[in-house]
């Protein structure tokens, strides 16, 4: 029989695949979708695949009532070990503060954490975290593991319409430029958990390949783990996975899954992500 164990606890926004969040016993919270006067559950409730699309539909983070049910039932399966909680950046939902309110009512027990980033870039946390507590660490150690993981990722973007972006409010230092620059297709990286304009570029093949060009550069000849994501566009999405294989033979496959509903109304179809554990230990971080 085996120990008391930390329980990692992430939400919906991490787009974990369902092999791996079970393969690590990863808890997840759902973020919302609110259409019309539905209040859909990312990952429980059934939202029409065309969300992204749709006007006059709006999101909302994980409620406090849900975070404290995953916490308190963390708590008790971990056999007084803890919890850590890894959530989606503060800067793009408010998940994490109320993650952070819920915690300290329940006490020491709960660490919150902030990926400082969203999808996988926040999945790859939650991997590292669960890896850490499948090899035994305590609840500092879990926490140590996740804080050297958001340390390391990287997450990159290429949208094909600007409109949801404009809509959603969630662009940092490009918003200047959204309502005049119809004709480009901007490049986008997740910067200390805020989404900003890393390239100006005119063409999304161009855009996808500066994304291609600056993974490789921050990955070079080291292992790293890798995920591709998009909206609607599984070709796209298998496009770059190829080239990334082609161009990182030290990396494992990378993951390929969409990116969710509730990133998908932000991004919009067509949308295609890259996010980056670049992971100094070596081993393969997706897995």
């Amino acid at each position: 029989m085996t120990g008391p164990s930390v329980v990692v606890v992430t939400d919906s926004s991490a787009c974990l695949p369902t092999e791996l969040r079970d393969r690590w016993d990863i808890r997840v919270a759902p973020l919302h979708i609110l259409l019309d006067d539905a209040d859909l559950r990312d990952g429980i409730d059934d939202v029409p695949e065309d969300i992204y699309a749709r006007d006059g539909v709006s999101t909302a983070g994980s409620n406090p009532e849900e975070l404290t049910e995953a916490y308190r039932n963390g708590l008790a399966d971990s056999g007084g070990a803890g919890v850590v909680a890894i959530h989606i950046s503060s800067a793009l939902s408010g998940t994490f503060g109320a993650a952070e309110h819920v915690a300290a009512e329940i006490g020491p027990g709960v660490r919150v954490i902030d990926s400082r980033s969203a999808a996988m870039g926040t999945g790859f946390v939650a991997l590292a975290a669960a890896r850490a507590a499948a090899g035994g660490a305590d609840l500092d150690g879990v926490a140590a593991a996740a804080e050297a993981a958001v340390q390391r990722s990287r997450a990159y973007l290429v949208v094909q319409r600007l409109d949801n972006l404009r809509r959603s409010g969630r662009i940092g230092s490009a918003a200047a430029w959204l309502g005049t620059a119809l004709s480009l297709k901007p490049l986008l990286a997740v910067d200390d958990g805020k989404l900003v304009l890393a390239q100006r570029i005119r063409t999304v093949n161009k855009a996808v390949a500066s994304m291609i060009d600056r993974v490789c550069d921050a990955v070079g000849d080291r292992p790293a783990g890798l995920a591709v994501q998009h909206v609607a566009n599984p070709h796209g999405a298998q496009e770059v996975a190829g080239a990334l294989a082609e161009r990182l033979p030290s990396c494992e496959p990378a993951i390929i899954t969409d990116l969710g509903p509730t990133l998908a109304l932000h991004v919009g179809a067509g949308a295609v992500a890259v996010c980056v554990d670049l992971n100094p230990g070596g081993a393969p971080a997706g897995v």
